[in-house]
């Protein structure tokens, strides 16, 4: 079976040690984690090597379920887990974040999604993980008390 990898990168408004944070916290993944039309996220993590992560992804169409357990913690630079997708029928995958300093207060954030089945659109794959970025970035642009600008984000209506 020959197998895909999708890489995406985003240049955010945060340091390496928020953007990490960031991918370790249930909360937080809420207001982001939403690709496409999902509208509603439930986040469960283990954040530790060797821990276990739980995604459920709500949309008008579908519901998706992402799981996978922590390979690599390197903290600020690099995550590393694997994913298995209702959307790719439960086939393991592999998905590493790496962090690099990009100036104060920026970082750049490039995910490699591998092992990603030939029968799955990789475009597709990589405009999804593309919109949440672009909403993770929203949300450090956003005061993370703020409960109606989370909504905003989650929903693609950034305030000015």
């Amino acid at each position: 079976m020959t197998l895909q990898t999708v890489r995406v990168s985003k240049v955010l408004p945060a340091s390496r040690d928020e953007v990490f944070d960031a991918w370790l916290d249930p909360d937080g993944m809420c207001a982001w984690m939403l690709p496409g039309t999902v509208k509603h996220c439930d986040v469960m993590l283990e954040p530790r090597v060797g821990g276990r992560f739980h995604i459920f992804m709500k949309s008008a169409g579908a519901d998706y379920v992402h799981t996978g357990e922590y390979l690599v913690m390197d903290r600020p630079s690099k995550l590393a887990f694997t994913w298995l997708s209702s959307r790719m029928d439960q086939q393991r995958t592999l998905v590493t974040i790496e962090l690099f300093e990009r100036g104060e207060q920026q970082c750049e954030l490039v995910l490699t999604h591998e092992r990603v089945p030939a029968d799955h659109s990789a475009r597709g794959l990589g405009v999804g993980w593309n919109q949440m970025l672009e909403k993770l970035r929203e949300h450090f642009k956003r005061p993370h008390n703020d409960a109606s600008a989370r909504e905003d984000i989650a929903t693609g209506n950034a305030r000015k």
